[in-house]
């Protein structure tokens, strides 16, 4: 067993709620409004915790299903990706991020949930609070991440808040490299038309949008910016999904490792590696802490429909 789980008391979740919020074994499932909305997934089969689907009001869903479904029509590259989770590809030499057990090459590390302090809907609003460890490729835990998740009720958008708190266990080199460190797998009709290897069918319709007018991977990638968006038609729907970065997160505005082939992922570590020059890495001393804040937004329509800018503005705040 790669892990032992330690379940705290969690407060039942009242009938009426807006958010309800249910614990099972491993999972925990998100409704909104009495509709399914997402799930989190841990346990010592999951190389890293992640949440999956996320989906508009509607329903529609905005992430991509593989691996953990099979979709006709879907991309199966990357299967690290999966749908909702937060990794990076290079601490102190070992990789959080492409790292499924199935997985033969490369020095790999697993995160792994310890305890669950928080399952708890409401009226307005729902949290899911855990802790995990980071553990390296010798089983040795490297980092203690407290992670609060907090799912808003009501309309027109669906609203996250991701709220991560690292702390060092030993000294921890976060070394500067592309893939990190929350990322999305957007779902085939958010994805930028004419990438390689990709299925005709569904359309994809995408098209990235940053803070500052960016458009498409060509411009966008590698790019600093308070928030990027990604949206097109997904099943005959007009939808789109933004990540806004905390203006207090480390090194804000963060760099976007954003991909046309779906992978939506904000990462101030990869300087380097999108830049060509400077160098991204962080460096904790054992105690010391990282905090990373994000919101995720999906809405309606594009960017500009959805004023994102004053919606981001609000954030800010």
């Amino acid at each position: 067993m790669r892990n032992k789980l330690v379940w705290c008391v969690l407060a039942a979740t009242p009938l009426f709620a807006q958010v309800k919020i249910s614990q099972g074994k491993n999972k925990i499932d998100v409704e909104i409004d009495g509709k399914p909305y997402t799930a989190l997934y841990f346990g010592d089969d999951v190389p890293k915790p992640y949440m999956y689907p996320l989906r508009a009001p509607s329903g529609t869903v905005v992430t991509r299903g593989f691996p953990m479904e099979k979709i006709d029509g879907e991309s199966v590259d990357h299967p690290h990706q999966r749908a909702v989770w937060f990794a990076h590809d290079n601490v102190n030499g070992v990789d959080y991020w492409n790292n499924e057990f199935s997985y033969t090459k490369g020095v790999m590390g697993h995160i792994f949930v310890t305890r669950v302090t928080k399952a708890e809907g409401g009226k307005k609003s729902g949290e899911i609070d855990f802790t995990a460890e980071w553990k390296n490729n010798e089983n040795k835990v490297v980092l203690v991440e407290d992670r609060k998740t907090t799912f808003h009720a009501g309309g027109p958008n669906r609203v996250i808040d991701f709220d991560f708190t690292l702390t060092a266990k030993e000294e921890v080199k976060f070394v500067d490299g592309k893939d990190g460190v929350f990322g999305i797998r957007v779902a085939s009709g958010l994805e930028e038309p004419g990438q390689k290897n990709q299925p005709k069918e569904p359309l994809r319709t995408g098209m990235m949008t940053s803070a500052e007018g960016c458009k498409l991977e060509k411009e966008c990638w590698g790019k600093q910016s308070n928030w990027m968006d990604y949206s097109g038609k997904v099943d005959g729907e007009n939808v789109g999904i933004a990540i806004f970065d905390h203006p207090a997160n480390p090194k804000h505005p963060t760099y976007w490792h954003s991909r046309g082939y779906g992978l939506f992922a904000a990462n101030i570590f990869g300087v380097k590696q999108f830049t060509k020059a400077g160098d991204g890495t962080v460096t904790l001393k054992p105690g010391e802490k990282m905090r990373f804040r994000y919101r995720v937004v999906i809405h309606p329509g594009d960017a500009a429909a959805a004023k994102l800018a004053a919606l981001y503005a609000e954030y800010a705040k």
